[in-house]
């Protein structure tokens, strides 16, 4: 059985940082690692994309300031938030696309940025 299990999120002033975890199990190989988020008022809206080759793709509002990355060893993936704004406020979910092309969710962890 697949499980993600997020953590990291928390209340941070703007301008600070955290580091969003998702913990994968389950799992030996995946093709991508998707970020996004959400907020009241607000589309799901997909915030960066780490692929299998190492690659990334990330939002034009969170280029330069968010890195999403990932340690194969222990199944774990990172995204790095930093330079933080009140706008980037949201709970963040992470989806792993497997080789088979299902797609699994974490539970999502909320990220609160104070003005």
């Amino acid at each position: 059985q697949v499980q993600l299990v997020e953590s990291g999120g928390g209340l941070v002033q703007a301008g600070g940082s955290l580091r969003l975890s998702c913990q994968v199990s389950g799992l030996v190989n995946y093709r991508a690692m998707r970020w996004y988020r959400e907020s009241p008022g607000n589309q799901r809206e997909l915030v960066a994309t780490l692929a299998n080759d190492g690659s990334t793709i990330y939002a034009d509002s969170v280029k330069g300031r968010f890195t999403a990355s990932g340690d194969n060893a222990m199944n774990t993936f990172y995204l790095e938030m930093n330079s933080l704004k009140p706008e980037d406020t949201g709970d963040y979910l992470c989806r792993i696309l497997s080789d088979s092309g299902t797609a699994y969710w974490g539970q999502g962890t909320q990220v609160t940025v104070s003005a």
